[in-house]
């Protein structure tokens, strides 16, 4: 049996692609981020076992969704009213939708016909995305996503993406970009990220956090993770979350892992002069 790769970000960093094994497939604060992380390990335990994920719920606000459920595939596309309203998002959008699909269906086809040969059961594929609203403030419209990937195999694999609007200059960019530096942004948040991620860890495994060369006690790269800028109340980005892929902080089953640091001094100050406008200032 071989390997399956599919391109999505935010997955195993050195692959920077999603991985399906073997086969033919918020953190906000306090409890309410803790019963999030929770639930989402336990739907990684389910998919582990070979349970259907459940459908993803209907986008609040939603301007886009597309289902289609066949012999070979169920897909499903949706993005926000948000993203609707900017048709570079909607042509980007619309090719990104089309490709995948393609891409998707023909793996399913594939493999079909190859289980046929081998008289082996073929199982429906599946390819999930479902764009939402990080940030929708004056001067960005920042969008995250997660696309759930099966393809047949003991358990699918979810993978995450950001897209970044800048209003102000209606074009797309990206969070680098707004950056002075990678590198100085990653010395503003490494200590507070690096401290975060070991609350985290230690809240999914019941016991703290030891330090050794075990990659799932090590602190990760956070900027090979996917950067997306969040807002509470609508006016400034107030955070920056970092959204982490199963297998990077740990094992399968911990899931995903969202570190959302509040913006502070440094991170602002890691931010080019022209782009501060559009964080808040503490």
């Amino acid at each position: 049996m071989r390997a399956k790769f599919i391109q999505v970000r935010g997955l195993v960093p050195a692959a920077a692609a999603l991985l399906v094994a073997c086969s033919p497939s918020q953190d906000k604060d306090g409890a309410a981020g803790n019963a999030a992380a929770n639930a989402a390990a336990a739907r990684f335990v389910d998919r582990m076992a070979g349970t259907p994920p459940p459908a993803p719920p209907a986008p609040s606000g939603h301007a886009f969704e597309e289902k289609d459920k066949s012999d070979f595939l169920e897909f499903s596309y949706s993005y926000p009213a948000q993203a609707a309203a900017v048709p570079f998002l909607v042509e980007k959008f619309g090719k990104e939708r089309t490709s995948s699909k393609a891409d998707a269906l023909k793996m399913a086809k594939d493999d079909s016909a190859s289980a046929k040969r081998s008289d082996y059961p073929f199982r429906p594929h599946s390819l999930e995305t479902q764009w939402s609203v990080a940030a929708d403030t004056p001067r960005f419209l920042s969008l995250q996503s997660q696309t759930y990937v099966y393809t047949g195999g003991a358990h699918g694999m979810t993978g995450y993406d950001a897209v970044l609007w800048d209003k102000a200059r209606n074009r797309e960019t990206s969070v680098k970009a707004l950056m002075t530096t990678p590198a100085a942004f990653a010395a503003a948040i490494h200590d507070r990220f690096c401290a975060e991620l070991d609350k985290q860890r230690a809240e999914k495994r019941g016991e703290p956090v030891v330090r050794s060369d075990d990659d799932f006690t090590k602190c990760i790269d956070p900027m090979e993770q996917v950067l997306v800028p969040t807002s509470q109340d609508g006016k400034l980005i107030d955070s920056m979350t970092f959204v982490i892929g199963p297998y990077s902080a740990g094992p399968y089953a911990e899931g995903s892992y969202e570190v959302a640091l509040p913006v502070d001094t440094a991170m602002r100050n890691a931010i080019k002069t022209e782009y501060q406008d559009g964080f808040v200032a503490r």
